[in-house]
């Protein structure tokens, strides 16, 4: 073994092209933090250092039960049109509701399967819930409103109030 000094950090080297250093290795914080997750939790985390691990939005909630359906929200003229899909909900499951101008969508699902053949019994149960709130972007007739159900879609339709829909001024 022989030891060069280059600088004033002693350097020991073991073999060809082995460089030792008596500093202790320093792990990356973050990377620990995960490892720590891992420990505690006994499962994978998505890395805090890749963003390309990180499920979107919507699913990382379908990991716990629970769905995010995604939205569309149209504002016309004479009207505010909202699209949620749900697919698998059906109408008796699904609570709409209007109030101060924020639209609440809620439903869930429950589903039973059984099969039994010889001495193999199997019985799952599963269920899910959403729940997804927005505020109307325009003050609207709650009276009027009308939901529809079809194909998994679920469309809002919200009519404006008279003070609320778009006027065209002149410019003198």
């Amino acid at each position: 073994m022989d030891t060069d000094n280059k600088g004033n950090i002693p350097v020991k080297t073991e073999g060809k092209g082995t460089v030792k250093s008596s500093w202790p290795a320093l792990q990356h914080p973050i990377a620990e933090m995960e490892r720590a997750f891992d420990r505690f939790f006994g499962r994978g985390w998505p890395s805090l250092r890749r963003w390309g691990d990180f499920p979107a939005l919507d699913n990382l909630f379908e990991a716990e039960g629970l769905r995010m359906p995604s939205l569309d929200v149209v504002d016309r003229d004479n009207e505010v049109l909202v699209r949620a899909e749900i697919p698998g909900i059906e109408k008796k499951d699904i609570s709409v509701s209007l109030a101060d101008n924020v639209l609440s969508i809620k439903g869930q699902s429950r589903s039973e399967k059984k099969e039994e053949k010889g001495d193999y019994h199997r019985h799952e149960i599963s269920s899910s819930s959403f729940a997804r709130s927005i505020t109307v972007p325009a003050n609207v007739d709650a009276s009027k409103t009308v939901a529809n159900l079809k194909d998994g879609i679920l469309e809002i339709t919200l009519p404006k109030l008279e003070s609320s829909k778009k006027r065209n001024i002149a410019v003198q």
